[in-house]
């Protein structure tokens, strides 16, 4: 089906994941994030395929312009959480379930050991309601799986680096193709495009809207799919200090997001009014999307 590069393996994050320890575990840690092998590998690799051909810079800055003015959709958050039920993420090897299970799941295990960080869980809850996107048309692979920048070198870090840029034309183009690209060196991430997806979507949102999220949790939305900078350290000549600040954040939010995933489903009708309370504090009413 598919060959990778010796050098570069399928996901170099696994020696970059952080610990967790939960109440309940029913899967091995190891098991996560696996891109080699299982039922749903055909379906990721396709989409993953997809997107590293497609996602060039003047793809990104498209996506921008049709995107960041927030003008197709206005609706509540919860309600955005919920339409997911609709949505099955094509690039995730761990779960073949709705994706408003996982909100919940993510929220639930941040509640457990931050209990009294309340924006915290909300971020658990809310972090992929930008994938709201692909119900409004978008292909799932301009909306989900891990994220890279655009415009420069795309590093060894990118989950199946070795074989799926092969048609992506930024790859040839030596104005985007150096270690640096278009960008200056430590010029922050704030400055950098990313691989479009529901990331940066949902963070244009919430900034559009004037959320109160604290600054540590507009990070974690907005890269929190950013695994080859959070796992695996690739792209720190990017960073700039509050870039640095913030890494730990991400990581920490990530155990949540990977390791909650389990087959076990949350009672999301009693877990509701708890996570409402949480959206009138940070987002409240009806948003513009």
């Amino acid at each position: 089906m598919m060959m990778q590069n010796a050098d570069v393996g399928p996901d170099p994050s696994l020696a970059y994941r952080p610990t967790l320890d939960l109440e309940q575990e029913d899967k091995d840690k190891t098991e996560y994030r696996n891109f080699e092998s299982g039922s749903l590998i055909d379906r990721v690799y396709n989409t993953y395929k997809l997107m590293h051909t497609n996602q060039t810079l003047d793809f990104v800055k498209q996506k921008h312009s049709e995107w960041s003015g927030c003008g197709h959709a206005q609706m509540e958050v919860m309600e955005a959480v919920m339409s997911l039920d609709q949505l099955v993420d094509e690039s995730d090897p761990d779960v073949d379930f709705p994706n408003s299970y996982h909100a919940f799941q993510t929220a639930e295990g941040i509640r457990r050991e931050h209990p009294h960080k309340d924006w915290f869980q909300l971020v658990g809850l809310i972090h992929d309601i930008g994938k709201i996107m692909a119900l409004s048309g978008e292909p799932q692979w301009a909306v989900v799986g891990d994220t890279f920048p655009v415009g420069c070198r795309f590093q060894n870090g990118i989950v199946f680096r070795g074989s799926t840029f092969v048609d992506n034309p930024d790859d040839k183009n030596p104005a985007y193709n150096s270690e640096c690209g278009i960008y200056k060196p430590n010029c922050g991430l704030d400055n950098v495009l990313m691989s479009w997806g529901h990331d940066e979507y949902l963070y244009r949102v919430m900034k559009f809207n004037n959320c109160t999220m604290p600054e540590e949790g507009m990070y974690m939305i907005r890269f929190h799919s950013f695994y080859p900078w959070h796992s695996h350290g690739d792209y720190m000549h990017l960073c700039d200090d509050k870039d640095l600040r913030m890494m730990p954040w991400v990581r920490e939010f990530n155990k949540f997001d990977l390791y909650t995933k389990t087959t076990e489903m949350p009672d999301v009708e009693k877990l509701k009014p708890y996570y409402q309370s949480l959206i009138d504090k940070y987002c409240p009413g009806v948003l513009k999307w």
